[in-house]
């Protein structure tokens, strides 16, 4: 279905969408690893197969995007290079290389009546996915939501529907090698804005929605769904330069953490620097920062140290997802955590320290999906963390938190083992 007529088609549509998920949502929880595996590992292989293929329906997109008048941090989200390819591919590889969760049982016990109790993981069922601009997702989703047993929903934005679509059939394709039903996951075909609305509200036959992308679309969802959501807003991300910092490691990490990539939501958008080290490593940042086009909005302390526009209350609140950087001086470590507390999204933060006990008071007090020592903030990844790859980063502490991959993905029920035991 490449549109809709009408709203009711839509939800036609979107309700038969919903019901073959829900039926290979049975097929794919009782299948065994190996055949997971097989399926990752074809669907990876027909990608690398098919760059060429995918390389030209991702410039159909791209193009499209330049004509909409798309900014370019949404373009290089959409952009799938031959490198994100190959990326793409290997991420599969990686989640086929993982352990299966679905099955385990932990904290199995005894009991006084002589029964054993324990948790075993079992998949969600059927997931949502909705997402924009960066189409590698649809693979990354896909794999992860199969190999923990899920039948999958992707909703791509409008902007990538080549993409996602020349990336769906290499999904079907490794599928069909592996004898799985292509229902297993399944592209929303219409752009039609309508499906999202249809989709989160099929509480039927979806178990939980994943949002991946602006504000709004998450705003939206999370206001709309009555189905179970996983999700984060934004990602204001910091990283605080101690005055106990090795001011190396501090200048390589606050030039990563800003410049390796401006469109992702671990970028930092916030530096804050102790005031007694200012003074010595702002010049120097901000001259790195100039080199690379980045511009810089400060408080007044640091406005009187390097060439900066003023910061607003807003710019200490803001995703720029761009070559903007906000700066503050701060007194103290703890004015630093008072600000991320203030201002901050709780996705990632960072401190650049020498001084142990600083190091273990920020990772206890600062309240974020993930908190870093004397490291980058773009290492907040399902692929670094070593979960193969990621559905989403989860700022909500039920039911995922941080990177959510293959246990995100998964939920616990309790088994019992008994031999004829009686409760009396």
């Amino acid at each position: 279905m490449n549109s809709a007529n009408s709203t009711e088609s839509v939800a036609d549509y979107m309700r038969a969408v919903g019901q073959r998920a829900r039926s290979a949502a049975r097929a794919i929880g009782r299948a065994e690893s190996g055949v997971k595996n097989t399926a990752l590992l074809a669907i990876a292989a027909t990608i690398e197969a098919q760059v060429t293929t995918l390389r030209t329906e991702n410039q159909r997109d791209l193009q499209a995007g330049q004509a909409a008048g798309l900014d370019e941090a949404l373009l290089d989200r959409l952009e799938l290079t031959p490198a994100r390819t190959i990326d793409m591919a290997q991420g599969l590889r990686e989640i086929a290389a993982l352990p299966d969760p679905v099955g385990e049982i932990e904290a199995l016990s005894s009991r006084p009546s002589g029964i054993q109790v324990g948790r075993m993981r079992v998949p969600l069922g059927v997931i949502g996915i909705i997402y924009e601009s960066r189409p590698n997702v649809t693979a990354d989703a896909a794999g992860l939501c199969l190999k923990a047993g899920n039948a999958t929903i992707l909703r791509g934005g409008s902007e990538a529907i080549h993409s996602n679509r020349a990336i769906a059939d290499c999904i079907r394709n490794g599928l069909a090698r592996a004898g799985l039903p292509a229902d297993v996951v399944q592209l929303v075909e219409t752009t039609d804005r309508a499906a999202v609305g249809e989709l989160i509200r099929m509480n039927e036959y979806v178990d939980v929605v994943v949002p991946r992308g602006g504000k709004g679309l998450i705003e939206r969802v999370t206001r709309e769904a009555q189905v179970p959501v996983i999700k984060h807003l934004d990602g204001v991300c910091h990283v605080y330069i101690d005055d106990q910092a090795d001011l190396d490691k501090a200048l390589a990490i606050a030039i990563n953490a800003k410049t390796h990539r401006y469109g992702v939501c671990n970028a930092m958008e916030t530096l804050l620097v102790a005031a007694t080290v200012a003074e010595t490593i702002l010049p120097q940042l901000a001259e790195r920062y100039r080199e690379q086009g980045v511009e810089l909005r400060g408080c007044e302390r640091t406005c009187a140290l390097i060439a900066a526009q003023a910061a607003s209350e807003e710019d200490w609140r803001t995703e720029y997802l761009g070559p903007i950087l906000a700066i503050r001086i701060v007194d103290d470590m703890a004015e630093a955590i008072e600000h991320i507390e203030t201002y901050g999204s709780h996705h990632t933060d960072v401190i650049v320290t020498e001084h142990y006990t600083r190091a273990r008071q920020f990772l206890r007090e600062v309240d974020s999906s993930s908190v870093m020592v004397n490291a980058s903030s773009r290492f907040a990844d399902g692929f670094e963390y070593g979960l193969g790859a990621e559905i989403g980063i989860s700022t909500d502490k039920l039911h995922a938190r941080g990177p959510v991959g293959l246990e995100g993905l998964t939920t616990r029920k309790y088994i019992v083992l008994g031999d004829g035991q009686v409760r009396t």
